[in-house]
């Protein structure tokens, strides 16, 4: 189980497993004082983006106004010195401004070519959010940006499909509501021209959510949106995301899973900020990273800015404090947690000890100070009986042997005991379901005693039987 202290304690009853080995294992305690772990090579992603369109410059532009706090509290390895970030996005900036068309918006590459309704939107966003964090924005640039945005409808392309113009227009909405320019009467149009919040894609409820928080006389369309967000939450002990789907038509304005995850977080946050989701949100968006970034240049830019505001609002004050786990009447963890780091402490209780105490016993986890404690609580224990019953913890995992050159070389009894001819050749089958999106999984299959693999890349392996037609995935 994962959670988070803000003040006082929490109590987490424990109990020894009554089938668990007391020589083997125990329980683990994680703490670290911050969520934002790593976040220098999404940055570095954007800075050293080589192409240089419209959407990228923005994206670099986003990023850096949005992370240049964090990146600072954290004092980031890797990243280039605070002024070239500053001049890097000023530099972006007056790109952008030259390269405006005359009517306010933006095309992919040209100055001198007809805007495309997402990259103008994008690159206002862009600007609204440099703004916000200090830089300078020429506001003659952001007055006809701000105009498009009023009439973007009057731009949309004829192969733009219903779902792709109702999420732009949200879109929109959404900008204009950052920029001070909010028009929440625009989005009860355009829900109810869409048939209603639950015809609109997740991408446009997220931006339109923020356009009707703390407005009055929207809160029956608030409380539809909080409903459909939460049916469509997936959550795991520590992590959650979105069950999200995408037509054609979503990746003419790149559209994405992490990128609806990151829209939704935010919005959440402005509607719900006590939610116990947002900080396993945050968790899922951070595992779901290669290489210390997402994929694209949209979701890191996305992912960055939602994190930004998870910084200014849950880790806004500076760590200064003490941590301590009591197991029972037993002080087993103690640490202090002094200026921002990204480090964390990890500490295991034996099960020996563990049996020892009162079943169940309370662990009490203490914070005294300020900041924010974020933590994880683990079980790892052998059972008695090696010979476990089939369980399903998120994963379904199916195994058979089968034979190749003659049904008779494998069998399996009544209790469950597979059979195999001596020398016989076993073809080896798994399958595996996943209701969630996983992170870094790894499928093992422990090759039985007296079982030996046969490589068809090896000159010495025989060729092995090739199925005449893949078997259907059940």
């Amino acid at each position: 189980t994962y959670g988070v202290v803000d003040q006082g304690a929490i109590m987490q009853p424990v109990r020894k497993p009554s089938d668990a080995r007391v020589e083997w294992g125990g329980l683990e305690l994680t703490t670290s004082s911050t969520a934002l772990q790593g976040l220098t090579d999404a940055v570095l992603y954007l800075v050293r983006y080589p192409f240089e369109c419209h959407e990228q410059l923005s994206s670099r532009v986003m990023a850096i106004a949005s992370l240049r706090d964090v990146l600072s509290a954290f004092k980031a390895e890797g990243l280039p010195p605070e002024r070239e970030l500053v001049a890097s996005v000023e530099a972006d900036l007056k790109v952008l401004a030259e390269r405006q068309h005359w009517s306010g918006g933006w095309d992919w590459w040209r100055r001198n070519h007809e805007p495309d309704p997402f990259v103008s939107i994008y690159v206002t966003h862009a600007l609204v959010q440099a703004r916000a964090k200090g830089f300078t924005v020429d506001s003659a640039m952001m007055t006809r940006a701000l105009g498009y945005l009023q009439r973007v409808e009057a731009y949309f392309r004829p192969y733009h499909s219903k779902e792709v113009r109702q999420a732009l227009t949200a879109y929109a909405l959404y900008v204009r509501n950052k920029a001070g320019d909010p028009d929440p009467e625009r989005a009860r149009v355009l829900i109810r021209s869409a048939g209603g919040l639950s015809k609109l894609s997740l991408d446009a409820i997220g931006w339109l959510w923020p356009v009707l928080t703390s407005r009055a006389g929207f809160e029956p369309e608030l409380q539809e949106i909080r409903r459909l967000v939460a049916n469509r939450v997936v959550e795991t002990a520590g992590a959650a995301h979105f069950a999200s789907s995408f037509d054609d038509g979503a990746y003419l304005f790149l559209a994405s899973a992490r990128r609806t995850d990151a829209i939704l977080l935010e919005a959440l946050m402005g509607d719900q900020p006590d939610s116990t989701l947002i900080p396993r949100l945050v968790t899922g968006l951070l595992a779901h990273r290669e290489r210390g970034r997402w994929n694209s240049t949209q979701e890191n830019a996305f992912v960055l800015v939602a994190l930004d505001r998870y910084f200014s609002t849950y880790e806004k004050a500076t760590p200064d404090y003490v941590a301590r786990a009591w197991l029972g009447e037993g002080l087993v963890a103690e640490h202090t947690y002094r200026g921002r780091s990204t480090d964390y402490q990890h500490v295991e209780v034996p099960m020996e000890y563990l049996a020892r105490q009162p079943q169940p016993s309370p662990l009490v986890l203490a914070k005294e100070g300020t900041g924010r404690l974020y933590y994880r609580l683990g079980l790892q224990y052998a059972p008695q009986n090696l010979v476990l019953p089939p369980a399903d913890h998120g994963f379904v995992v199916t195994r058979r042997y089968e034979p190749v050159e003659d049904p008779a070389d494998v069998r399996r009894t009544a209790d469950g005991v597979w059979h195999v001819k001596a020398g016989a050749t076993v073809r080896v089958r798994l399958n595996m379901v996943a209701r969630a999106r996983r992170y870094h999984v790894a499928l093992v299959d422990p090759m039985p005693a007296g079982f030996e693999s046969l490589n068809p890349a090896l000159a010495t392996t025989e060729e092995l039987p090739q199925e005449e037609q893949p078997r259907p995935f059940l």
